[in-house]
């Protein structure tokens, strides 16, 4: 039965993932090779596995599926084409078994570039790589627009790696280090030293176990499990990494149960504790978003400093579209302690 909802939650990506399809044909004096984007504009816009980037007076939301949508007030939003141009995609993960469409990006501004990571994977399975793409700028009317395959950083391969190489997070430490976190059921998840330019795993190679939940035994190792817990975000604040985490289960419209949970250390590698001191690793975690008044569950969230202020965003199931999987973009309210909630922005 575990399996099988698995397949559900993964199949369900892959429908979210198509319905980001932007259509080709690019206006003469658009970048070769680029979508243009489609005139729509939003203030309710669907979205999965959400992150934020800011460039200039424009903020930029990644979403599954390589769709890109834009806003200057985080309220209005237009779409702004896909990553890669259809037929454009990288051809390596074909060689890994794999399609031509990531999940779950991750963006950072690091060393003058921008740093793309995404997954591609496998249905109910972890048979999954990480991918890494650059860019110079967000904006598709910049002569200096392109996206720059890297290749693969990670793989989990069935049977061998008890983790999911899916849900990239990077993280830069306080000595300049990147650090990337990922992964998705299994044994939890990892955190593992980048180079300085992300190209690649650091030597030598550092692994940890970053957040966990308790797992049955006895299930086969190519098994997802029952331990449900997926997209790492580490949002540094002050002296503090704060580890955000989502439990239990997304893409079930009305019946999901996502939610948010985080914990928090002083160092990036961990250990991460919640409010009651208890380590994510042991199955921790300090709820912070869960249900309300509009929707029924939320998770995938990435967090931000801009301007002054922190902004979250996620992904969450609204009860007044049936479950469909909608923006969610809040703000962080702070207690004298360091511990924080999340108030939605636009009510």
């Amino acid at each position: 039965m575990k399996l099988r909802n698995s397949i559900i939650i993964l199949a369900a990506l892959s429908i979210c993932a198509s319905a980001l399809a932007q259509p080709a044909n690019p206006p003469q004096g658009a970048p070769q090779g680029q979508r243009p984007a489609a005139p729509t504009v939003t203030t309710n816009p669907n979205a999965h596995d959400p992150v934020l980037a800011k460039e200039g007076d424009w903020f930029y939301l990644f979403t599954t599926g390589g769709g890109v949508i834009k806003s200057k007030d985080l309220v209005n939003w237009e779409n702004d084409g896909q990553v890669f141009a259809r037929g454009e995609f990288p051809t390596w993960p074909r060689e890994h078994g794999l399609g031509s469409s990531y999940w779950a990006p991750d963006i950072i501004y690091h060393n003058g570039e921008w740093h793309l990571t995404y997954a591609v994977s496998a249905f109910a399975k972890n048979t999954s790589v990480i991918g890494h793409a650059t860019n110079k700028t967000l904006d598709r009317n910049s002569p200096d627009y392109k996206w720059v395959d890297r290749g693969m950083l990670v793989e989990s391969v069935p049977f061998r790696d008890m983790w999911n190489a899916i849900d990239p997070n990077v993280v830069i430490d306080e000595n300049g280090d990147p650090w990337m976190d990922f992964g998705s059921f299994w044994s939890g998840m990892k955190l593992v030293k980048l180079t300085k330019d992300m190209s690649a795993v650091a030597e030598p190679q550092e692994w940890r176990t970053v957040c966990a939940r308790e797992r049955a035994f006895f299930l086969e190792d190519n098994d997802p499990g029952d331990g449900a817990v997926e997209a790492p975000f580490i949002f540094k604040k002050g002296d503090w990494y704060y580890l955000l985490v989502s439990y239990d289960y997304c893409c079930r419209g009305i019946n999901s149960d996502y939610k948010i949970v985080v914990g928090r250390s002083k160092d990036v590698k961990g250990p991460y504790l919640d409010k009651d001191g208890v380590s994510l690793t042991r199955g921790g975690g300090t709820v912070i978003a869960s249900t309300s008044d509009d929707y029924v569950a939320i998770g995938h969230c990435a967090a931000y400093t801009y301007d002054g202020e922190d902004i979250l965003v996620a992904h969450a199931y609204t009860i007044a579209d049936n479950g469909a999987s909608k923006l969610f973009v809040g703000n962080l309210v702070w207690d004298d302690e360091g511990w924080f909630t999340i108030e939605k922005r636009n009510k």
